[in-house]
C-alpha cells in the first residue's frame, strides 16, 4: 500500500516556527491610570535565549509580571495587545495556571524562604502531584548546576552568600520542570565573576535542556554574552531589537549600555538626547 504523499511532507523550510512566547503590542496600566508599557512587542522562540535590557523603570518587570500573571496582585492589567504562550491565550489565565503550563518567573531580589534550608525551598517548589523519584532526580539536577548548594544543603537559606541565594531562586525554579524561564535581574548586586558564573550556568540548562529563557537584565554587557536575540526598552517601549551579536555593535548600545559612557558629558542633557537616535 502507499502511503499518502501529503501526510508524510515535511513543512516547508520558509515556512517560520511558532515561538513560544509572543507579545504583540501589550499595552499595561496600574491603578487604571498610569500606563506603564505602551505597545510591547516580542517573541522568545523554543529553546531561545531572549534579553530584555533597559535602565531602571523603563518596563522590563512589568513586562515579565504580563508573561507570568503577576499583574493582579499589584493592581495592574493588560489593556490592550495579547500574549500567546504554546499559541494559546494566556491574558485570562491566574498565575498557577500559567506555571502549569511550564512558565516560571524568578523574580527579582531572590525571593526565597530564608527560614528554610535550600534543600527545603526546592521541595515546597516541587508540584505536590509528582513522585518521590522525580523530586530526587530533579534536586540532584539542581545540586549537579549548582554543587553549592549541595554543600549547603542543610543549612537555613537566610545564611547564604547573595550569589547562593540566587542560584537557589533559580534552582527552585528548575523544581517546576518549566519550559519558559523568565528571571528578572540576576546579576542585582552580584561581584562580577560571580554573575559570570550564574549566566554561563543559566546558558547551560538552555542548551542541555532546551529551556527557553527570558531575561531581564540593566546589566546589558552580561547579557548580550550569553542570549541570541536581545530588545532594548525605554520608557515603556520597545526601542530597538536584534541579534546579540549586531547590538553589541550599535554604536548607541556600546555607548549608554557597555560601558562607553565616559566619552559622555551627562550634565548635557540636550546632547545625551541628541544621541539616542531610537527616541527622535
Amino acid at each position: 500500500m502507499q502511503m499518502n504523499e501529503q501526510a508524510v511532507q515535511p513543512h516547508s523550510a520558509s515556512e517560520p516556527a511558532r515561538p513560544l512566547l509572543s507579545l504583540s503590542n501589550v499595552e499595561v496600566v496600574y491603578d487604571k491610570v498610569f500606563l506603564a508599557i505602551k505597545g510591547v512587542s516580542l517573541d522568545v522562540p523554543k529553546g531561545g535565549m531572549v534579553a530584555l535590557l533597559g535602565a531602571n523603570g523603563a518596563g522590563k518587570s512589568t513586562t515579565l509580571k504580563t508573561v507570568s500573571g503577576l499583574l493582579a496582585p499589584e493592581r495592574g492589567e493588560v489593556t490592550r495587545g495579547g500574549v500567546e504562550f504554546k499559541g494559546r491565550n494566556i491574558v485570562p489565565l491566574g498565575a498557577p495556571a500559567r506555571v502549569a503550563m511550564g512558565m516560571v518567573h524568578v523574580l527579582e531580589g531572590r525571593r526565597i524562604f530564608e527560614h528554610l534550608t535550600p534543600e527545603d525551598n526546592l521541595l515546597a517548589a516541587f508540584p505536590s502531584r509528582g513522585s518521590r523519584q522525580r523530586y530526587a532526580e530533579l534536586k540532584e539536577q539542581v545540586f549537579t548546576y549548582f554543587p553549592r548548594l549541595r554543600e549547603r544543603a542543610r543549612t537555613k537559606s537566610g545564611y547564604l552568600s547573595g550569589g547562593e541565594q540566587q542560584m537557589l531562586a533559580i534552582g527552585r525554579a528548575l523544581m517546576t520542570e518549566p519550559e519558559l524561564l523568565m528571571l528578572d535581574e540576576p546579576s542585582l548586586g552580584l561581584a562580577p565573576l560571580l554573575v559570570q558564573e550564574i549566566f554561563e550556568i543559566i546558558r547551560e540548562i538552555n542548551v542541555r535542556q532546551g529551556v527557553s529563557v527570558l531575561l531581564v537584565e540593566q546589566n546589558a554587557a552580561a547579557a548580550l554574552e550569553i542570549v541570541d536575540h536581545a530588545y532594548l526598552i525605554e520608557n515603556g517601549h520597545v526601542v530597538m531589537s536584534g541579534e546579540a551579536g549586531v547590538l553589541k555593535q550599535n554604536p548607541d548600545v556600546q555607548e549608554f549600555y557597555l560601558g562607553g559612557a565616559g566619552k559622555v558629558d551627562y550634565h548635557n542633557v540636550k546632547h545625551y538626547r541628541r544621541r539616542k537616535r531610537w527616541l527622535a
